[in-house]
């Protein structure tokens, strides 16, 4: 509609429509903004195992699982109030049957022995207004921790600040690299915001999760799509993995370690346990062989007669490698490097084109392309052919020197030319047309 205004909340997931003439805020689900979003693939499975637990999300990361004891029949994009520590919360239900029961095994989480907080009711028209007013705040209520965090000498970040839906309480998320006494942090935050305060440490990875973004292989960064528990990441993943220790390329968002290099440590490993170690050069009848580089996955190792150059290298399997290296030890010489077969190497199909809209059209014919090359053809043996039947030219009889011709003086005077008046008119004589004037 024309008088609405259309928000979108990433953060929280929803968009947020005011009607300009009544004031009125209306929220609706919005998945594909959610951060840590679990996909529900037992969708329309309900096996009634949990019928009334429901997975509630806030803002950006923080989600929890409660019960409904409400007695209202509540479904996924619906806004809930649920139970808080002090007060009450607003959020939002974004998993609902058996795929419930699943992330709470992932979680560790039983669901017979926990006491799950409850949701009072479905969200009304004030509750919602209430709780736009609190988002609202946030933005300069951080502006004004970060302030007072910097006069009060904090080494410490605040890195967001999320509201209560009632607007009485509000979480204060902060980096620090070492332990802070924030008491008096806490009193000052009391008397000029008059809320109460909830400091809660995070990590840089979590914070990078907390606001989201796109990594530099183009999708969304893995700490804010499905990472929840970090693990420690060190430079020996990339040494195993024969990266360049280049830290600017190995540093992700959040200025440590990419989390994505320890997802293909394990293959490494496994493959290089297959891989000799070569300290010394083959030994060959031609003569030495040196180690130059190795394909770790393919387990291909190249080596070259020359120690310092790359100019022609041999591939050889690592298992030839080993076999090579025991007969070195019991003095054998193979014969040469260039006489061992080259290791099949398995070849990298693309499917790319597979997806393509245009797979199943027919190829169009080029029409005129026959008939071109015929009429060419037709040209080149016409031409052929009248070459063949045009009789030989002549040859030109030797002009006269200079000296032999006539001076020009010898020549005959030329007649004057007559007047224009003294020419016959050949208009008159019928012997051509007038012509037509142009328009």
């Amino acid at each position: 509609m024309d008088n609405e205004t259309i928000k979108y909340d990433c953060f929280r997931g929803c968009v947020v429509r005011e009607d300009e003439q009544t004031g009125e805020a209306n929220c609706t689900y919005r998945a594909g903004c959610c951060k840590l979003s679990s996909r529900n693939y037992l969708k329309g499975s309900d096996d009634g195992s949990c019928p009334d637990i429901y997975e509630v999300r806030f803002k950006n990361t923080r989600k929890a699982f409660f019960r409904n004891e409400s007695g209202q029949n509540i479904k996924i994009g619906d806004m809930v109030i649920v139970e808080a520590t002090t007060g009450h919360d607003l959020g939002i239900v974004t998993l609902e049957g058996a795929i419930v029961l699943r992330q709470l095994k992932c979680r560790g989480i039983d669901p017979e022995n926990t006491e799950f907080k409850k949701i009072y009711r479905k969200a009304r028209q004030n509750d919602i207004d209430k709780w736009q007013m609190a988002i609202a705040r946030e933005q300069e209520t951080m502006i004004k921790a970060r302030r007072i965090a910097a006069e009060l000498g904090l080494e410490m970040k605040i890195g967001d600040v999320e509201f209560q839906g009632d607007g009485t309480k509000a979480i204060f998320y902060y980096i620090a690299d070492g332990r802070v006494d924030f008491r008096q942090l806490i009193k000052v935050f009391a008397e000029e915001f008059r809320i109460r305060i909830e400091m809660k440490q995070i990590g840089a990875r979590q914070e990078a999760g907390l606001i989201g973004g796109l990594g530099v292989c183009g999708r969304e960064l893995c700490c804010a799509n499905y990472i929840t528990s970090f693990q420690s990441i060190s430079t020996g993943a990339a040494r195993c993995q024969d990266l360049s220790l280049n830290p600017q390329k190995l540093a992700g968002q959040c200025g440590k370690l990419k989390c994505c290099l320890n997802y293909e440590v394990a293959n490494y490993l496994d493959a290089q346990s297959r891989i000799p170690k070569v300290t010394e050069p083959l030994e060959f009848e031609d003569g030495q062989a040196f180690l130059r580089k190795t394909d770790i996955l393919r387990e291909i190792m190249y080596f070259s007669y020359d120690r310092s150059s790359d100019a022609q290298l041999f591939p050889l399997d690592a298992a030839e490698v080993r076999e090579i290296i025991k007969m070195n030890r019991n003095g054998i010489r193979p014969e040469s490097l260039k006489t061992e077969p080259e290791p099949h190497i398995p070849e990298f199909i693309t499917a790319v084109g597979d997806d393509s809209i245009t797979r199943f059209d027919t190829p169009k014919r080029k029409k005129n392309r026959g008939k071109s090359d015929r009429n060419r053809g037709n040209k080149s043996e016409r031409g052929k052919s009248e070459s063949a039947a045009r009789p030989e030219r002549p040859e030109r009889q030797d002009r006269p020197e200079r000296g032999d011709r006539q001076d020009r003086g010898d020549r005959g005077e030329r007649p004057e030319r007559q007047d224009r008046g003294d020419r016959p008119n050949r208009q008159r004589e019928g012997r051509g047309k007038p012509k037509d004037p142009k328009v």
